[in-house]
């Protein structure tokens, strides 16, 4: 039986495309960056030009680029980075309840420092409210710090709205767009955002490769220390093969956007019908418009979510209840929790689908059926 990866907004398999660059690289490329001989230049020329092309695909010049590890120390990099850089004129941090745990943490960490963080409630479609975010500026505000699109049901924010709201506050503006980039179009132009994070392995590129932006003149203090890697801002020796293989993915997730959108829109319209015609009780999670159509976050009244994966997976059918990062707690999602609050069943019976590179519509009816068969026998 060959299983069906029904997971993509957890981590993506590498496009073959990707992977030959990065073994080019390998192979060939292997001189440290920072050398000033001629294998050092090499590496240093092949970054430079990747920091280049993926400047160029969010709107910004390559120097705006600070290479990480991936979406987890790009979203720590910004947070912290801003924070202690600016905390002379406040301690105030604004983020919201549904936000990853890359963010939350790290706001809660610095409570611990001393700053103040306000968690803002989200509506039951896990839309944030304008007015909320005007309503807990404050004059010590100096950061802001929200989803792009939410990683678990998939709901996109008013980034745009956001960053212009934002604009006349000394608060600097963060975005978390790991899940995000590549499906849809990001320009920091038309959304004056300060910082953005984004990885690798959630467009079909290597885990250990992922950016943050920083709007130029933008303070961010380094966290961590060694060389003069990244304009200083970021020590260490940079993962040239890596980075190769981000800068290729990223090209080839935005020559596809379009055509992706509307195989995602089918897969989700093959999925639903497919339950509707096996008289499956489920309902959506997240706002029916504004959304990331890779992602479908289903509840199924009267399941139980962990046999639920279990059942599914042993037919072949791999799903998620959540984020990857807590896909082994038993804990309801605080994403669904946030919406639907404490006592709601949605937080314990609800189930995460994503799709990606290498479904296929077969692939995803016989997904489709086997989601409804095993529902059903549960239920029974």
């Amino acid at each position: 039986m060959e299983a069906i990866y029904l997971d993509h907004a957890a981590t993506t398999p590498v496009h073959p495309e990707v992977l030959e660059e990065m073994v080019d690289v390998y192979q060939k490329i292997f001189g440290n960056p920072s050398s000033i001989h001629q294998f050092g230049r090499e590496a240093r020329k092949v970054i430079d030009e990747a920091r280049d092309a993926l400047g160029r695909q969010i709107g910004t010049e390559g120097k705006n680029i600070v290479f990480t590890s991936g979406g987890t120390e790009a979203d720590n990099m910004a947070i912290i980075g801003a924070a202690l850089a600016n905390q002379e004129k406040g301690k105030h941090i604004i983020t919201s309840k549904i936000e990853h745990h890359a963010v939350l943490h790290t706001c809660q960490n610095l409570e611990e420092q001393g700053f103040e963080v306000t968690y803002l409630d989200v509506n039951s479609n896990g839309r944030l409210d304008l007015n909320d975010i005007q309503q807990a500026l404050r004059d010590d505000t100096i950061l802001v710090t929200l989803v792009y699109g939410n990683n678990e049901v998939g709901t996109l924010q008013p980034i745009r709205e956001i960053a212009h709201l934002l604009r006349p506050h000394q608060a600097l503006f963060h975005t978390d767009a790991v899940q995000a980039f590549g499906t849809i179009d990001i320009d920091v132009r038309e959304a004056p955002i300060d910082l953005l994070s984004l990885t690798a392995h959630k467009i079909n590129g290597p885990k250990g490769a992922g950016l943050l932006y920083v709007r130029e003149g933008v303070p961010i203090s380094p966290y961590s220390y060694g060389g003069e890697q990244e304009r200083k801002r970021r020590p260490g020796t940079q993962n040239v093969p890596g980075i190769v293989g981000l800068q290729k993915a990223a090209e080839i997730s935005a020559e596809s956007i379009l055509p992706r959108m509307d195989t995602y829109f089918a897969y989700r319209k093959i999925l639903l019908n497919t339950l509707e015609k096996n008289d499956i009780e489920y309902k959506i999670n997240g706002d029916p418009d504004h959304f990331l159509p890779h992602i479908l976050n289903l509840y199924f009244p009267g399941t139980n979510v962990e046999a639920l994966l279990v059942n599914l997976d042993l037919a072949g059918v791999a799903v998620s209840s959540g984020s990857a990062c807590t896909a082994g707690s038993i804990e309801p999602s605080h994403v669904l929790t946030a919406m639907y609050g404490k006592e709601s069943e949605r937080a314990k019976a609800s189930v995460r689908i994503s799709f990606g590179y290498g479904l296929s519509t077969e692939a995803i009816q016989k997904a489709a059926a086997i989601i409804a068969k095993t529902v059903k026998r549960m239920k029974q």
